[in-house]
């Protein structure tokens, strides 16, 4: 009963077309679960290729996120126990000079609660990025996106918070080594216990 329900609200936020004239590829919102899943991840927005394929972190980005959380990509898309979520749906386009744009703003507060209430299971959200971080650990959150990571362990059990897996991360862990020393074990034990 609960993943019909979750099926009900997956084909309603796929159908959505609230922004279509603001997505230079249209929309096509992109979501993945079951409602038994149990990790959740939700991201910043689809690139031009998980637009294109249909399915989250099909890039380098996506194996580094693999690589932290020590899980194979079967795993990481099995959406009987794991359900990722971006904080916009649809691809938002691209800066002139380059990079994609921010989610469109009106995407979490339109689907989001709908969204999570259809996972009654899950038990660690992970919020990759600094989009996520600041919807969800709003007021609670550090100045800067470092301080509030290395403050994972005060916002536990719930949500754990990380940087973007992208190539930029690689400066952030040689500076802060507490991530791989720390916060890398810890959620690698919590994931395993999960999955």
């Amino acid at each position: 009963m609960a993943q019909d329900a979750l099926a009900t609200i997956f084909a309603e936020a796929r159908a959505c077309t609230h922004c279509a004239a603001a997505l230079p590829l249209g929309p096509r919102p992109i979501l993945h679960g079951h409602a038994s899943a149990r990790l959740l991840i939700i991201s910043q927005a689809p690139g031009t290729k998980v637009h294109e394929t249909g399915l989250s972190f099909t890039d380098r980005s996506g194996d580094r996120l693999r690589q932290w959380l020590a899980i194979d990509r079967d795993t990481f898309y099995d959406q009987d126990r794991v359900a990722l979520m971006p904080m916009g749906l649809c691809y938002p386009g691209r800066y002139e000079k380059g990079g994609d744009l921010p989610p469109r703003p009106e995407c979490a507060p339109l689907w989001h609660n709908r969204v999570l209430a259809g996972f009654p299971n899950i038990e660690l959200t992970l919020l990759v990025g600094s989009y996520a971080i600041d919807y969800y650990l709003a007021g609670q959150k550090h100045r800067t996106l470092t301080d509030t990571v290395a403050a994972w362990r005060d916002y536990l059990p719930k949500y754990l918070p990380l940087p973007h897996p992208s190539w930029r991360t690689t400066f952030f862990e040689k500076k802060n080594p507490w991530f791989e020393a720390e916060l890398l074990p810890e959620l690698r034990k919590r994931v395993k216990a999960l999955l």
